[in-house]
């Protein structure tokens, strides 16, 4: 007989007849339907989906043996929409046609009539199934006495499987083959063989759990014991023994050279014969977590790809190739050797250009371990190569504690801030430092604490400083030094945009969505607010503007965009100020070029003649070399007066005041002398000095134009300010390599080897000259004496 019900397809449950079960409802056509039941007679068909991922399933994806229930209770969940019921089957069904969609499905429903089989083998298989039944609930031991006095009870074999099913068949498919069994006898076997199964498992189960169960009991049992020995012990005050060992057990785990191993033993020995309360005993403790917490053997597996490493010197910093090139160049000879060669790079440059950090990306390449320690401030000679162990509270010095926190004999260890060693009554730590740092010395280093020889000749061994002068030279001998230069403002950019930009985001909660920033913006923080050769400044200030910008954002704005107008508000007037390029050529005034640490700045070197008695004033807090210079430049001019039309006596009876603008920023170096003769010799014949030429340059007496330091940062300060042509000294021809390419395409240069040629590049009307031009030229390039740096 065929009825019209409403479906209520569930995922991942089947429902059995006579089973009551809880379930959770929410989509539409589901909770029309159980509204449907609830207003009619409470019946509904419910069946399984075939796929339960599918939030809206079509009537041929629903299984068609299903079982007709009785919606009992309906209760509304708090959040809207959902629905918890309370389900009783009834009986198995077939849903034969499915009448209707919207507002739920509807079916023509048919009854699934029971066949009984034969009586004898149901009620012997009966049998088995009660048998079955009572070992799974004593396995288990989940069922109440009420569930098993109601199965113990019931006459009807198919009602008693379907109630053993619904207790102990979890699997929906199972559950859905017994349900569309209506035959009691093949029913009854079906169950019996998952039972069985279920049965073997449990049982396998249940064999684990007791000897897990035993185990635990006989390591509570041990742990007692220990524990009420460990009591006894140390109510007696003894526990020495059980220290020595714990002592023991660590070395046997442990690789140790045959030497280390013997004072090992010696030491646990003496250690374990302490008499109680003795003085030396936490100082033997001490010296024996040392040997056994040092790596003696264990070493970590070098990564020397040259192409990986190369990646991940790119990906976390900018620029600095001069660094990268020397440390591929190291895991290049590693790799071909198959051995450390034992070098010493100190890394050199002003602070905040990634030294530390460039250090700690070579050990994530090289994939060690990296450990670093600051030797900035250490004065006692002790902190390099420990106490010796006659002290009380003695301990190793830092090299052994780094090995120890490595955990491998071939960490990469960085010296950081070697510069700032010092030294007073209680030693050198410098001088402690050269065995250490000594390729042929190193694989025996000797630790006061340790007194047995340590190989540190597998550890990468690298410093960092800011200022070589400051390190003595028997110590500097022994390192590879490589100059890390300034950052240009150009690089500073990229670094900005590539790295601090997105930390800095992160770290004040906010997105690239939020704040907007163009590049040219992030030029004028660079030049207006920051004036340093790293860049920790820079990160400081946009730090600061992603403050102001999260204040923006959490008043409701969802983007921040900056604009110069912005920029000022968020940060305040400009700090730092270019100086202006001269509009037109003026009489005493030249542009120098000078290298600062933070990067190359443009000069203006003024020089006025006034009446006197021949004094030469310099101004602007210029420095003894640069003081020199100048003279040296107005001896040059006052020796070769007639050859350029000037009066000797004029410089008896004139006085000349050299001045350079910024009087409060120190200015020394001997690179400006070129510029000071110039602005000299214009001064004295009162012809004007171009306004688009910098120079920059050593002069001697002679008049010789000997090479400099810092041409890429001078030539790209004459870039910045408008300036395109530069004069430099023939030797700094090769120098030239070093600029950036966009840069060195706009500017010309022109290369010098003697004071004439600057004054012909310089002036804007050469003055008559009184005598021949002298053959001074070289037929080539003059070899400098040495390459000077302008400060």
């Amino acid at each position: 007989m065929l009825k019209t019900l409403p479906v209520i397809p569930l995922r991942g449950m089947v429902v059995l007849p006579g089973e009551v079960s809880h379930c959770d409802a929410g989509r539409k056509k589901t909770l029309a339907a159980i509204q449907a039941a609830a207003n009619a007679d409470g019946l509904a068909f419910v069946c399984a989906q075939l796929d339960g991922t599918k939030n809206n399933p079509k009537p041929d994806e629903l299984e068609r043996v299903g079982t007709i229930c009785r919606v009992k209770q309906v209760f509304r969940l708090q959040n809207e929409g959902s629905m918890h019921m309370l389900l009783t089957g009834v009986s198995r069904a077939y849903a034969k046609q499915y009448i209707s969609q919207e507002p739920y499905y509807e079916a023509a429903i048919c009854d699934i009539g029971e066949t009984k089989g034969d009586e004898v083998a149901v009620e012997a298989l009966r049998r088995r199934l009660q048998e079955a039944f009572a070992q799974c609930a004593k396995l288990t031991g989940k069922l109440t006495s009420s569930q098993r006095s109601a199965t113990g009870t019931m006459e009807d074999a198919g009602e008693f499987a379907d109630m053993v099913a619904a207790l102990f068949v979890t699997d929906v498919r199972e559950r859905q083959q017994i349900l569309e069994q209506s035959n009691v006898e093949q029913r009854i076997e079906l169950l019996l063989s998952m039972l069985r199964r279920e049965i073997q498992v449990l049982e396998v189960d249940a064999k684990i759990n007791s000897k897990l169960h035993q185990e635990i009991e006989k390591s509570q049992k041990e742990h007692y014991l220990r524990e009420k020995i460990r009591v006894i012990k140390k109510e007696l005050g003894d526990d020495g023994e059980q220290e020595a060992q714990v002592f023991y057990e660590r070395m046997k785990k442990k690789t140790l050279p045959e030497s280390v191993a013997q004072r090992l033993k010696k030491e646990i020995v003496r250690f374990e014969g302490l008499p109680m309360g003795s003085h030396e005993t936490p100082m033997a403790r001490a010296y024996i977590e040392c040997l056994l917490d040092l790596p003696w053997t264990e070493e970590t597996k070098d990564r020397l790809d040259i192409n990986h490493a190369q990646k991940i010197l790119d990906k976390n910093h900018y620029g600095m190739e001069r660094v990268k090139d020397r440390v591929l160049e190291y895991l290049a000879v590693q790799r071909l050797t198959g051995k450390p060669n034992g070098e010493i790079l100190c890394f050199v440059g002003p602070p905040g250009v990634g030294k530390t950090s460039i250090v700690a990306s070579i050990a994530e390449a090289m994939g060690r371990n990296f450990v670093r320690m600051s030797l900035g401030g250490v004065r006692d000679e002790a902190e390099i190569r420990g106490h010796r162990r006659t002290y009380i509270g003695a301990m190793p010095g830092r090299v052994i504690a780094a090995m120890r926190q490595a955990g491998s004999v071939n960490p990469v260890l960085l010296f950081d801030e070697i510069d700032k060693l010092a030294s007073d009554f209680r030693g050198d730590p410098a001088a402690a430092m050269l065995e250490l740092l000594d390729g042929a010395q190193n694989f025996a280093f000797k630790d006061h604490f340790l007194e047995i020889p340590y190989d540190m000749s597998k550890a990468m061994l690298l410093t960092t400083a800011n200022d070589l002068d400051t390190i003595p030279r028997p110590l500097l001998d022994r390192m590879e030094v490589i100059h890390v230069e300034s950052y240009l403002a150009e690089e500073k950019l990229q670094i900005a945009k590539r790295h601090l930009l997105k930390k800095q985001l992160s770290a004040h909660g906010l997105t690239k969505g939020n704040l907007r920033i163009t590049d040219g913006q992030i030029m004028s923080i660079i030049q207006g607010y920051t004036r340093e050769a790293g860049v920790r400044e820079l990160e400081r200030v946009l730090g600061a503007v992603c403050r102001k910008a999260a204040v923006q954002v959490v008043g409701g704005k969802n983007r921040v965009t900056i604009n110069g107008q912005l920029l000022e508000e968020f940060l305040g007037k400009r700090r730092y100020h270019e100086e202006p390029i001269r509009l037109e050529p003026e009489v005493g005034v030249a542009t120098g070029l000078a290298w600062t640490p933070v990067g190359g700045e443009t000069l203006s070197i003024e020089a006025a003649v006034l009446k006197g008695s021949g004094n030469v004033q310099l101004t602007g807090k210029l420095g003894e070399v640069m003081q020199e210079s100048a003279r040296a430049a107005l001896t040059y001019v006052r020796a070769h007066a007639n050859e350029w039309g000037i009066e000797p006596e004029l410089f008896e009876q004139k006085d000349i005041h050299l001045h350079v603008p910024q009087g409060a920023v120190p200015k020394d170096g001997p690179s400006a002398g070129a510029a000071l003769a110039v602005a000299i010799l214009s001064a004295f014949s009162g012809t004007p000095v171009k306004n688009d030429v910098a120079m920059t340059g050593e002069i001697t007496l002679r008049g010789r134009v000997l090479p400099i330091g810092g041409v890429r940062e001078k030539s790209l300060a004459a870039l910045r300010a408008g300036i395109t042509r530069v004069i430099l000294p023939e030797g700094n021809r090769k120098d030239v390599e070093e600029i950036p390419e966009p840069a060195r395409s706009e500017l010309s240069f022109r290369f010098v080897a003697h004071l004439d040629d600057v004054f012909e590049e310089t002036m804007v009307r050469m003055p008559v000259r009184q005598v021949e031009e002298k053959a001074y030229l070289p037929t080539s390039a003059p070899q400098p004496y040495h390459t000077r740096t302008q400060a």
